[in-house]
């Protein structure tokens, strides 16, 4: 698929059907997050791909979000390994994570995979719940699957604003 059609197709899946994920469509989107530039190369993420029942449920616990999703994917960052800004009150921790998580949306979508990125959560307890490592922050979990029927796009999603709203030359 051409990227302009990657783009303008993929939404926020909000009702997933029970067909999993194939595992060759899976690892192409786990691979799209692995190629993801990072700062200074450190490739702090840590990617947790989540489809037991057991998990599922402690997703569920966490956030009303999954959608009935077959596969939630977590997305998180080890804080002790990012690159500390000049100033020194930014790092890469988040924005490397969220490069991270759009190449696997956009390579989703590619591969005809439904997604949605999922924030309606605390961080800290779904890395509890999850039992995630200390040093490891979660930035989003992404649901993965295939829309059921009668899915789609919300009504505003076309619904953009122009260039001349949102870039400003100077």
């Amino acid at each position: 698929m051409e990227f302009k059609e990657v783009v303008k197709r993929r939404y926020s899946c909000k009702k997933f059907s029970d067909r999993q994920v194939e595992p060759e469509k899976l690892q192409a989107i786990l691979e799209a997050g692995r190629l993801a530039p990072t700062a200074k190369n450190l490739q702090e993420q840590h990617i947790y791909v989540i489809q037991s029942d057991e998990m599922l449920a402690k997703v569920d616990a966490v956030t009303p979000c999954r959608y009935n999703a077959p596969t939630v994917v977590a997305v998180a960052f080890d804080r002790t390994n990012v690159f500390t800004y000049p100033g020194e009150k930014r790092d890469s921790g988040v924005e490397d994570a969220s490069i991270v998580a759009t190449h696997m949306i956009l390579a989703a979508a590619d591969e005809g995979v439904d997604s949605c990125w999922l924030n309606f959560l605390d961080p800290e307890l779904t890395a509890k719940e999850l039992g995630l490592p200390e040093n490891e922050e979660i930035l989003m979990l992404m649901d993965l699957g295939y829309a059921a029927e009668g899915a789609g796009p919300l009504p505003n999603h076309d619904s953009r604003k122009p260039l001349s709203e949102t870039v400003t030359y100077i």
